[in-house]
């Protein structure tokens, strides 16, 4: 893939009709390694057709306020040579510089003020921006433009990725070209994408007072993508003295990383969700094959392993085309029955269930359901007997509800 690829081209498009707009805002990407942040700044800064200056602070230690200044001083001397379209400043992985908000926020009102037309683009993971600065300093000044991990007909279109080969090797990348040879394929991600995110976005900018736990629950994540477990029932599998506030506090670390999530149960008082049991998900089907130590073959081999990977993509699609939408993904169980995926979209319910066989007994998930909360607006069978895992990936979060 190469910088004039635009494989992304609805963000893209959304991205230079928001900086062609006459009210200037921050344009803020947010988003996982290797969702393509960085390539759209090129393709963004391409289209649009004015000088351009695009800055990267992803180094090995935290950037000082200087290397800001000296970058948007460069983007006001391109502005001033621009005309009345100005210039692109793009500012890549600034969450690294100490304070960083507070010397945008500063050098944005004086241009404001000055009438300086420097369009600014943000970079960067999504929880260190979005809580280390965005809403502290720049309220109002800032629109955020999420970019989840690249979707199976991205994969498809971009590297001919089969619904086989997507199961198994998700939706990185950088990391397709490895996909004949597993081992190496494994590590990379585990190695460039996984440990890159613990060891630097998330323990370099943020506390964590017990890293070898926030990786031991990651790991946990991957192997039970897909099953429901109680915080207490974490710890104890994960051997740690901890308390379940702490556990809770590094899913959410990891989910605002966009690696692993917990899905919560569905309730109609939204504060039993927040207390429930989460449903671990990885956000990308890669995170859970490259972590297991598996083979390819044995997808193939395993219906119980195959079934999960199914399940994972699904909840996976679901959770990545949902942020940023008002469609809200949770889980359901009573007893003995479940419901895999309750899709939630103001008083619009869609109840989703995924099958990699062929199905039994009918689904009393779905009618108990419906029995304790009434009638719903769709019910989706995905897999045998159903619409099909294929067709159901191709479709956002907000087509199904």
């Amino acid at each position: 893939m190469t910088s004039d690829t635009p494989y992304r081209r609805p963000v893209l498009d959304t991205l230079l009709a928001r900086l062609e707009e006459p009210r200037r805002h921050i344009q803020v990407l947010a988003g996982p390694r290797q969702a393509g942040k960085t390539t759209l700044a090129l393709q963004t800064s391409t289209e649009l057709g004015i000088p351009s200056v695009l800055a990267n602070a992803d180094a090995a230690t935290l950037q000082d306020l200087d290397w800001i200044h000296r970058r948007w001083e460069e983007g006001r001397a391109a502005a001033r040579g621009g005309g009345k379209r100005g210039a692109l400043l793009g500012l890549d992985e600034v969450q690294k510089v100490h304070d960083w908000s507070s010397a945008v926020k500063r050098f944005w009102d004086e241009d404001t003020r000055e009438g300086i037309p420097l369009k600014v683009l943000v970079l960067g993971s999504a929880p260190l921006l979005v809580q280390k600065g965005l809403t502290e300093s720049l309220a109002g000044r800032f629109e955020v433009l999420r970019i989840p991990h690249w979707s199976y007909t991205e994969m498809e279109a971009a590297f001919d990725f089969d619904l086989e080969t997507y199961l198994w090797f998700g939706g990185y990348p950088g990391a397709a070209p490895f996909v004949g040879d597993p081992d190496r394929w494994a590590a990379y991600v585990l190695d460039a994408l996984v440990e890159t995110t613990v060891s630097r976005d998330i323990l370099l900018l943020t506390r964590v007072d017990k890293p070898a736990l926030l990786r031991r629950l990651f790991h946990l994540a991957c192997a039970s993508s897909g099953q429901v477990l109680s915080y207490t029932k974490m710890l104890g599998q994960l051997a740690d003295a901890g308390n379940t506030t702490t556990l809770a506090h590094y899913l959410d670390l990891l989910g605002t990383a966009w690696m692993v999530a917990g899905i919560p149960r569905y309730s109609e008082a939204r504060f039993r969700q927040r207390g429930s049991s989460p449903k671990l998900q990885v956000l990308n089907n890669a995170l859970l094959t490259a972590s297991s130590g598996r083979r390819p073959e044995e997808a193939l081999t395993d219906g119980e392993f195959r079934g999960q990977l199914v399940e994972s993509a699904v909840g996976a699609h679901l959770l990545n085309t949902a942020g940023g939408t008002p469609v809200e993904v949770h889980w359901w169980r009573e007893g003995n029955v479940e419901v895999d995926f309750v899709l939630r979209r103001g008083k619009s319910l869609t109840l989703v269930e995924v099958k990699s066989g062929r199905v039994r007994g009918g689904l009393p998930g779905m009618a108990a359901f419906e029995k304790a909360f009434g009638a719903v607006k769709r019910k989706l069978l995905v897999g045998e007997g159903g619409t099909s895992v294929e067709e159901f990936l191709r479709r956002p979060a907000e087509e199904w509800v």
